[in-house]
C-alpha cells in the first residue's frame, strides 16, 4: 500500500514555501520587468536571491551543491506550492529547462562537468538550454528524424544544424545539444549530447518566436549551429547514448511539469471560488447556481485526481526509478485536466477572466502549451496504445 501521509518536516517545508510565495513572489506578478519573452534576468536573479535568503533555493538540487536534495515525493509537494505563482518556479530555480537539466547533469555528467556546470546551476547563478527540437521535418516527437549532426574531426566534434522552440537561449550560459554523431570513419553512431557554450563561434540565435506563453526567461528561439567545434571534454555521457540519456531527463521532467502546473491551476480555481462567493446574479451568489457550482465541483475533482496521479508517479520514481508509462499517462491526464480547471475558472469569472485584473488570464495562456511540450498528448497516447497492443 502506498503511504500518502507527509512527514512533519515536509509539511513544514511546504508551508514555508507557501508563505514565501504569497508574501514575496505574488506581489511581483505585476512587475514591469516581465516581457512577452519572460521576466528579465535582473528580475530572475532578484527572486533567486530572495529564495536563497529564505533557504528555499533549488529544492531538487543535490545537497553537495547547495540544493535541498528532495526526493520525488518531496518535490511533488514543494513544486505544487511554488506553482501558486507563475513566478514561483523561477524564484525557487525549478523552472524548465533548468530543472530537467539539473537532473540530467547530476546523473550523467563527469565530476569535472558537475563542478563547472551543475554547481552554479543549482546555486541559481546561471541558466541552461536543452536543444533537441528541430524545424522543417527534423526531430520533434519523433527524435529519429534528427538532422543536426556532430562530425568527428580528430579529437574534436563539429556541430551543424538548426533547432527551434529552444527555451531560454538569450542570457543562458550553456547549451545541452542533441546531435547525430558521425565518427571519423563516417559512420552514424547514434545521437549524442554535447555541452556547448552560448558564445561559441558558429552558434547564433536566429530569431525569437512570439508564443502564447510568457513564463520562461528568454522565451523560445530558433538557433543555428555552423561549424561549432567542441572538444571531447564537452561530450555529455557516452557517444551514441543521447536518446537513452534523454529519457533520464524527460521522464521525471514530465512529472515535474505536472507538479508546477497543479499549483497554478489550484490558484486559478481559488480565484474563481472567491469570485463565485462574492458575485451576485439573479438574487443569489453565482456559485449557488448549478451551472457555476458544478464547474467548481469538477475543478475540485480534477485537482485532487491530478494530485493523486502525481504522488503515485513520484512514489514509483522514488522506489525504482522506472515509471515510463505512468509518467506518460500522468502528463497526458494532468495537462488536459488542469487545462480544463483553468478554462472553467476563466469562464466563471466571465468578462473579468479575459482581463489582466486577475492572474487567471496569464495562467490560461501559459498552461495551454503544456499539452504540447515534452510530448503532445496524441504522441503519448500513440506510444501507450502501441505498448498495449504488443503485450502478451
Amino acid at each position: 500500500m502506498i503511504d500518502f501521509s507527509l512527514p512533519a518536516e515536509l509539511v513544514e517545508l511546504r508551508d514555508r514555501v507557501r508563505s514565501f510565495i504569497e508574501e514575496k513572489i505574488v506581489p511581483l506578478e505585476s512587475d514591469p520587468r516581465q516581457t512577452p519573452h519572460g521576466p528579465t534576468e535582473e528580475m530572475r536573479l532578484e527572486m533567486v536571491a530572495l529564495a536563497r535568503k529564505a533557504g528555499l533555493l533549488s529544492p531538487h538540487g543535490p545537497k553537495q551543491y547547495g540544493g535541498l536534495g528532495l526526493d520525488h515525493r518531496g518535490m511533488a509537494v514543494v513544486f505544487e506550492a511554488a506553482g501558486w505563482s507563475t513566478l514561483g518556479p523561477l524564484a525557487l530555480n525549478i523552472q524548465a529547462p533548468d530543472e530537467g537539466n539539473t537532473n540530467l547533469l547530476n546523473v550523467v555528467a563527469t565530476p569535472e562537468q558537475k563542478k563547472k556546470f551543475l554547481e552554479p546551476l543549482v546555486r541559481g547563478e546561471i541558466r541552461t538550454v536543452f536543444s533537441m527540437t528541430e524545424p522543417d521535418g527534423g526531430a520533434g516527437s519523433d527524435p529519429s528524424l534528427m538532422k543536426t549532426t556532430a562530425r568527428q574531426v580528430g579529437q574534436d566534434w563539429v556541430i551543424d544544424g538548426t533547432k527551434w522552440l529552444i527555451t531560454g537561449a538569450p542570457g543562458a550560459d550553456i547549451n545541452i545539444v542533441m546531435a547525430r554523431s558521425i565518427d571519423a570513419a563516417g559512420r552514424d553512431v547514434g545521437a549524442t549530447m554535447f555541452l556547448v557554450d552560448m558564445d561559441a563561434p558558429g552558434f547564433r540565435i536566429v530569431r525569437m518566436l512570439d508564443t502564447i506563453d510568457s513564463n520562461s526567461p528568454g522565451g523560445h528561439c530558433v538557433v543555428e549551429f555552423k561549424g561549432v567545434k567542441v572538444g571531447p571534454e564537452r561530450i555529455l555521457g557516452e557517444i551514441g547514448a543521447g536518446f537513452r540519456y534523454a529519457q533520464v531527463r524527460l521522464g521525471p521532467a514530465r512529472l515535474t511539469h505536472c507538479m508546477r502546473w497543479l499549483g497554478a491551476a489550484a490558484r486559478a480555481h481559488a480565484v474563481a471560488v472567491d469570485y463565485a462567493k462574492r458575485r451576485q446574479s439573479f438574487g443569489q451568489r453565482i456559485g449557488d447556481h448549478q451551472g457555476v457550482g458544478f464547474m467548481l465541483a469538477d475543478n475540485e475533482i480534477e485537482l485532487n485526481l491530478c494530485r493523486l496521479s502525481i504522488w503515485h508517479c513520484a512514489w514509483l520514481l522514488d522506489q525504482h526509478d522506472r515509471a515510463r508509462d505512468e509518467t506518460s499517462m500522468a502528463k497526458v491526464f494532468c495537462s488536459e485536466a488542469l487545462g480544463r480547471v483553468v478554462d472553467r475558472s476563466l469562464q466563471i469569472l466571465g468578462g473579468l477572466g479575459i482581463t489582466r485584473d486577475t492572474v487567471v488570464e496569464r495562467i490560461y495562456r501559459d498552461i495551454r502549451p503544456f499539452r504540447i511540450y515534452d510530448g503532445p498528448s496524441e504522441v503519448h497516447r500513440h506510444a501507450l496504445a502501441r505498448r498495449i497492443m504488443n503485450r502478451n
